[in-house]
């Protein structure tokens, strides 16, 4: 069996195309929820996956299917900001090992340095370009996907007010797609910014405005 030969680039190459990647999927998804405001609810469906459950136990071919059909379509929601603990402080100098029996100790050769040159796989990278290719050259489509998640958040959120505080008890879910605080691929104006920058700084503001004239409507 031949191994699946993946896709590579030099890593410097690499770091360029996501550092323009990142406000593109941004500023994609916020087009997405501007054009999905005034969009009508969708009626649900009677039976299926609600929005704090899960669905159906599938066959491995359709978990296989659904997988890739995910990875092949822009997220919905931002990428929430990772949280980093407290730093632990790091000995300084290299590294030693120690023998039993032996006071000497040797030190570990130091590891090397990235490169800039270095293969990267870029088979994710190729992924997300794709995703992204295709929700802008269909973004109605995917305005639709949008109004039926809020769809669902809406009927959630109705149904755990009906219920008695000691039973609103469920999976969390989210139900604002925006991260806090400045969108993914955010750069201040000035110098090595693109346009991608400046779109992603315009529909950021639409996408807050819409958003909240949609919940308050």
């Amino acid at each position: 069996m031949r191994s699946e030969v993946r896709p590579t680039l030099p890593r410097h190459l690499h770091r360029a195309v996501l550092r323009l990647l990142r406000p593109a999927e941004a500023a994609a998804r916020r087009l997405i929820i501007v054009m999905a405001r005034d969009l009508p609810h969708p009626a649900l469906q009677a039976q299926g996956p609600s929005f704090e459950g899960r669905p159906q136990a599938a066959t491995p071919a359709s978990q296989k299917a659904r997988k890739a059909a995910r990875r092949a379509t822009l997220p919905l929601f931002d990428p929430l900001p990772r949280w980093r603990g407290p730093r632990r402080p790091v000995a300084a100098g290299v590294p030693r090992i120690s023998f039993p029996g032996d006071g000497t100790s040797a030190p570990l050769a130091p590891r090397q340095p990235p490169m800039p040159d270095d293969p990267i796989d870029a088979t994710r990278l190729a992924l997300r370009l794709r995703a992204v290719a295709k929700a802008l050259d269909d973004l109605p489509a995917h305005a639709g996907r949008f109004a039926r998640w809020r769809a669902r958040r809406d009927a959630a959120r109705k149904d755990q007010a009906q219920r008695q505080p000691s039973a609103r008890r469920g999976i969390t879910r989210r139900v604002w797609p925006l991260r806090p605080g400045r969108p993914p691929g955010w750069r201040r104006e000035g110098r090595h910014t693109h346009p991608v920058h400046d779109v992603l700084n315009i529909v950021h503001d639409l996408a807050f405005w819409a958003m909240e004239r949609a919940d308050t409507s």
